[in-house]
């Protein structure tokens, strides 16, 4: 009890201390470079704030939380500048979590501020401005504070403030910027963004070695929260690769952000945080191909590459079929040596041919100008849904739904049979496949090389990461010592098959969680439902196809688990967008009057996820042809409220007209005060008789 007790005094005093002097968490203050200020002339002052060890506030694009704001309330005829942004760092919590972007310690934010030229030397001028920010720490509270800030009017120079001009100007002299000895260009692809930095001369940049880069979006197209692997190209330049954040902006011209390096960009240590502000385009020839590294450079990035083969055996990716492969070393414990070593051979061979294919694929695209990054595959939503599939099938037959005499990944084959050799070669696909998705440690930078060098070395380095990933296998299987300390095959063995079974249930939950990225919320169901059809035909073909099953029987499981796996297939294969498909907008009580004041007619649907009528109606009624071409006609404006969580404004809305329930539908027609309701049940003929003939 007494322990209870002191667990519940230090909570109350933990929570107090966050809430109760929040404040104490962030001071704020305003400073200013000069004493006094002249008429007309431009002054800069700064937001300080001192942060607490351990707190942070956030940049201009925070990633996560929100950035610092400044409302001022100047006198007369004075005029504010943007708060001028120091470079950033990637902040961390207590734990290590990545959190954002932004700043600790003691924090100068300038501001430039012009007077009017009127002023009267003699008098004082009081600056007020209310602060608010965003501090955290494990845990985020919101802070503000009002500050104000008085300043003499004088007609001569101004002296500079003994404690805060140098300080001020020197932040102000270390503003990211343009440097001319630094050339910058950017190409886009589907996912990713390569940014090409290189000296802009032959002497421009020599003595000067950017290390730990890292580059901030001003507008969030770059995510925030994902590695950044910079490959060097031998000339003092770097290639880096930027995944693009889905929620960023969609197709933005330019790249524009800060590049920052632990060591500066110039050679006398002024410049932290490059500024980048390129348009996207082929990337130039002196950034873009770069030398071939030397033999020691060359030697270096393949043993990296090796090294991150090997690693790639203890990723989520590849981990399911590591459990695969030693089940099935397991089988063949005790048996012929030269037979062992065979299946790791040639389990070799189908890792290595594998990677060959996809280092001969990268090539033959790059070749035609497309911009790719490793897993360029898993872009792709057909192949997402197709692999997702089939490793679901593979964790079915390994939990019992169904057995097969002779798989693919060769559990249970028979080592004298040719089918087994064939089981081992497709296991070794199986694992290239399924690593392509992980970048291990090590790994990234061997592949980013392998992508920017010419074919033969990339080619080599792509054979490094196989022999790394099938290492382990080859040597388990050529020393029959190291097999014979495994347990001898016997019941327990079912147990670990199914037990493996559950990485592999693992991983396609991780490939619906990457699908999820790259279809509608309609394509997701259907993807789900289409999983779910595909599973019940794997037990359809275990429950009326198992061993001693009659003909007849075991002809229609087959017929049922040909029927059912293809009506998932058919159910959950990614589809693109039609042309004519609507695109729905958010919905706002001000989207819909700006609409009206247009002459619109507005469609609004009200729905949530967890509303199986709603998903019904949007199947039923918006894929009709006859509704998507009224719409089209019409030039209706469709607008989507969706209360799958819970929105006050939408609950609202929804009292306005009796409702506490989804699905609701309403349509706004011209020159009426009162929309049209639909009834919950759509039909495309409900829809198009609310519609003006």
């Amino acid at each position: 009890m007494k322990r209870i007790l002191s667990s519940a005094v230090l909570a109350v005093f933990g929570f107090a201390a966050v809430l109760a002097p929040a404040r104490a968490q962030v001071t704020a203050s305003l400073v200013a470079a000069d004493t006094s200020v002249r008429p007309g002339v431009p002054i800069t002052v700064a937001l300080r704030l001192v942060h607490q060890p351990h707190w942070h506030t956030y940049w201009l694009n925070p990633g996560t939380g929100l950035p610092t704001t400044i409302t001022w309330a100047l006198p007369p005829d004075w005029k504010a500048g943007d708060i001028q942004w120091p470079a950033p760092k990637v902040l961390f919590d207590t734990r290590g979590n990545l959190i954002g972007n932004g700043y600790d310690g003691d924090l100068l934010l300038p501001i430039t501020l012009t007077p009017p030229p009127d002023l009267k030397p003699g008098s004082a001028v009081e600056l007020k401005a209310k602060a608010d920010w965003l501090m955290c720490q494990n845990v985020c509270v919101p802070g503000n504070a009002a500050l104000s800030l008085s300043l003499a009017v004088s007609f001569g120079n101004a002296a500079p403030d003994a404690a805060w001009g140098p300080r001020i100007r020197a932040v102000v002299a270390q503003l990211p910027a343009a440097d001319p000895s630094w050339a910058a260009s950017a190409s886009r692809g589907p996912t990713a963004v390569t940014l090409v930095v290189s000296p802009a001369g032959a002497d421009a940049a020599s003595g000067v070695a950017p290390a730990d880069i890292h580059f901030f979006s001003d507008d969030g197209s770059i995510a925030y929260d994902m590695p950044q692997p910079a490959v060097a190209d031998g000339r003092g330049g770097f290639a880096i690769t930027l995944p693009i954040s889905p929620n960023g902006p969609k197709d933005p011209p330019r790249l524009l952000g800060v590049l920052t390096s632990s060591k500066s960009w110039r050679r006398d240590g002024s410049l932290a945080g490059l500024r980048i502000d390129t348009a996207f385009g082929e990337a130039s020839a002196a950034a873009g191909g770069g030398a071939a590294p030397g033999i020691s450079g060359l030697a270096g990035t393949l043993a990296l590459a090796f090294i991150g083969g090997l690693i790639l055996n203890l990723m989520p990716c590849v981990f399911p079929v590591l459990g695969i492969k030693i089940l099935g070393f397991v089988n063949q414990a005790g048996s012929d040596r030269r037979k062992v070593t065979l299946h790791g051979i040639v389990f070799t061979a189908g890792v290595l041919v594998s990677f060959w294919i996809l280092a001969a694929i990268l090539s033959v695209l790059r070749a035609g100008g497309s911009q790719l990054g490793w897993g360029f595959q898993l872009q792709s939503p057909a192949f997402v849904f197709g692999l997702a599939a089939a490793m679901l099938a593979f964790a079915l037959n390994m939990s019992g739904v169904f057995e097969f005499g002779l798989t693919a990944t060769s559990i249970g084959s028979q080592l004298q049979s040719k089918s087994g050799l064939l089981g081992s070669f497709l296991t070794g696909a199986l694992a290239t496949v399924a690593a392509t998705p992980c970048a291990a440690p090590f790994l990234a930078p061997a592949l980013g090389a392998a992508l920017a060098l010419p074919t033969g070395q990339s080619f080599a380095i792509f054979t490094a990461i196989a022999i790394g990933l099938s290492a382990p296998y080859l040597l388990l299987s050529a020393f029959p010592g190291a097999v014979r300390v495994l347990p001898r095959p016997g019941a327990w063995m079912e147990t670990f098959k199914q037990v493996m079974a559950f990485p592999l249930y693992a991983t396609v939950a991780y490939l619906v969680w990457v699908l999820a990225g790259q279809v509608s919320e309609t394509g997701l169901l259907g993807a789900l439902l289409g999983l779910v059809l595909i599973s019940m035909g794997a037990w359809a073909y275990g429950r009326w196809c198992a061993f001693g099953a009659g003909a007849g029987r075991a002809r229609f499981g087959v017929t049922a688990c040909v029927v059912l796996i293809a009506l998932g297939a058919w159910t959950g294969w990614p589809r693109p967008a039609a042309p004519g498909d609507i695109v729905w907008d958010k919905w706002s009580p001000e989207a819909v009057e700006k609409l009206r004041s247009e002459g619109r007619i507005v469609y609004v649907d009200f729905t949530a996820r967890w509303c199986a009528t709603c998903q019904a109606n949007k199947r039923l009624v918006f894929h009709s042809e006859d509704v998507l071409r009224a719409f089209r006609e019409k030039n209706i404006a469709t607008l989507r409220g969706d209360w799958t969580n819970r929105d006050p404004q939408i609950t609202a809305e929804l009292a306005k007209y009796n409702r506490a329930a989804v699905p609701f539908n309403v349509i706004w027609l011209p020159g009426r005060p009162d929309p049209v309701t639909l009834p919950e049940l759509l039909t495309p003929s409900a829809v198009l008789d609310a519609l003006p003939k």
